[in-house]
Parts: C-alpha cells; sequence; structure tokens
C-alpha cells in the first residue's frame, strides 16, 4: 500500500482527503445532526406524553395530532443521532443517508412551523447547512490522490 493512499484513508474520518475546512465542515455536520436527533428524541418524548406541551399558532395545513407529530420527531431523532454518530465515526453509508435525512428534516420543520416556529427555523438552516457539507467536497480529494499515485 502506498503512503498515498494510507494518508487519504486516514486524513479524517468520512471524508476522503479533503481540506481542512471540509474535513471540520463534516466533522461538525456529525455533531450537528448527533445534536439535532438528541433535540428531535426529546420533543418527540415530550409531544407523546403530553398533547398540551406544545400550542399551535393559528390554523394551519398540516394538521396533525401532537402525538402523532411526538412519534415523527422521536423516529426521526434516532435516524439522525444514529447517522450523525456514523459521520463521525466515518462509516459510508452515513454520508448519503445524512444527506436524505437532512432534506426530510427541512420538510418535516417546515410542517412543524405553527408548534415551534423559531426552533423549525433554526432546524432547517441546520440540516441545509449538513446537507451543504455533506455534498460539497466528498470524493475531491480522494480522487485526485488515486490518479497521481500511479
Amino acid at each position: 500500500m502506498t503512503s498515498s493512499a494510507r494518508s487519504t484513508r486516514t486524513a479524517s474520518p468520512g471524508t476522503g482527503g479533503g481540506s481542512a475546512w471540509a474535513t471540520g465542515g463534516t466533522v461538525f455536520a456529525g455533531v450537528l445532526m448527533l445534536v439535532e436527533g438528541v433535540f428531535g428524541i426529546l420533543s418527540g418524548i415530550a409531544a407523546i406524553a403530553e398533547d398540551d406541551v406544545y400550542t399551535r399558532v393559528g390554523d394551519y395545513v398540516f394538521k396533525f395530532n401532537l402525538t402523532t407529530w411526538g412519534w415523527i420527531h422521536l423516529i426521526l431523532g434516532i435516524l439522525v443521532a444514529v447517522t450523525g454518530w456514523g459521520i463521525l465515526q466515518g462509516a459510508a453509508w452515513a454520508r448519503g443517508l445524512g444527506v436524505g435525512l437532512a432534506a426530510l428534516v427541512v420538510v418535516l420543520q417546515f410542517m412543524w412551523l405553527p408548534y415551534q416556529p423559531i426552533w423549525a427555523v433554526v432546524s432547517i438552516a441546520i440540516a441545509v447547512f449538513v446537507i451543504w457539507s455533506l455534498t460539497s467536497h466528498h470524493g475531491r480529494g480522494s480522487d485526485h490522490d488515486r490518479t497521481t499515485a500511479h
């Protein structure tokens, strides 16, 4: 195994060698997904346990029972947290799943706006950053290294 091949594998978890900004962005995206997942789990538990924890701001098209929203947040929170942990561990499956789950978080948080407007907007911004971070640099450094190593 050449030293170039080894350096792309050990540069950072799941990044394929990219720049320091890209590597830091990926690690930060993993941490944000882990935190977002934990908050989703806690929001889900709160909504399942007590229907009157969240109040609705006016009438809204996307009406669900708060218990239903609780289960949605709980399940999605678990998936997002596990995927964030996978990104931090450098798992190959975590990057693609992270992008998909972050996109789902954007849609569901938009639907959740009347219940927690400020947190929904913050969560959407976090998910957009996660999507950008996980898609912005993957493979660029490792493709370059493979072509120059031969």
